[in-house]
């Protein structure tokens, strides 16, 4: 069976030293995004969303957060939310079908990236998934024949980040299920294993990387230590 470490990150003893950020969220709206949106007001950290429609508007601003309207495939309506705003981190979770012959997952992670470099910020998270890049091995031939698109997408979105400037972390979810929290995630920096994780649980650990100097410069996946595909050890990495 793997053998497991635990890791577990003390928010209560590090959120004074936040007290000067400012986070600005993209794909807050719905998926792993909305639930780091739920994380970050529990932790009481200042909040931008980027939203492209008003549909979640309410929701987001009665829980504290600040919304900013803007399209990520449109650089200029990010300088307009972005610029001006303080923003020293930037979380990006957005993905999709393309959009005029080009994917979110790409364009728009590269127009947030050069926004963020833009607007001064310092630091970008971006939420990719297990078989881009080395990780593909990962993967069975016809789950790299059907995400392809997406994940050379992807692939590209993470090169453009590494290249930024800016402190990056890239976390690498597996498969993704819309149930409670399990408190099992964790991340690690290998890229031969798959399975799943919850939403709420990617989220945790996206909120641990945001406060650990750690992960700084790192690519890690992301996974529910009971939904690894398979039988082996995994070392998980340490925050």
């Amino acid at each position: 069976m793997p053998s497991w470490v635990s890791t577990i990150v003390d928010f209560t003893e590090i959120a004074e030293s936040m007290s000067e950020e400012t986070i600005f969220l993209a794909g807050a709206s719905r998926g792993v995004g909305a639930e780091i949106a739920k994380q970050l007001v529990q932790k009481s950290l200042p909040t931008i969303a980027l939203l492209r429609s008003d549909a979640a508007q309410s929701r987001l601003e009665a829980s504290g957060i600040q919304v900013k309207f803007g399209d990520a495939m449109q650089l200029e309506s990010l300088h307009q939310a972005m610029v001006g705003q303080g923003v020293t981190t930037v979380i990006s979770t957005i993905g999709g079908m393309p959009e005029d012959g080009e994917r979110v997952d790409f364009v728009g992670n590269r127009n947030l990236i050069d926004a963020a470099v833009a607007a001064g910020a310092k630091r970008f998270i971006l939420v990719s998934s297990i078989g881009v890049g080395e990780s593909a091995q990962a993967l069975p031939p016809k789950a790299l024949e059907v995400l392809g698109g997406a994940l050379a997408a992807k692939a590209k979105a993470e090169q453009h980040l590494s290249a930024s400037g800016l402190i990056y972390t890239i976390v690498r979810p597996g498969g993704l299920m819309q149930e409670p929290a399990t408190g099992n995630g964790f991340l690690t920096t290998a890229t031969n294993i798959s399975g799943s994780i919850h939403r709420p649980d990617v989220a945790q650990l996206v909120c641990d990387c945001l406060v650990s100097e750690k992960s700084h410069g790192q690519t890690l996946a992301a996974l529910d230590r009971h939904k690894v595909n398979g039988e082996r050890a995994v070392s998980e990495f340490s925050l």
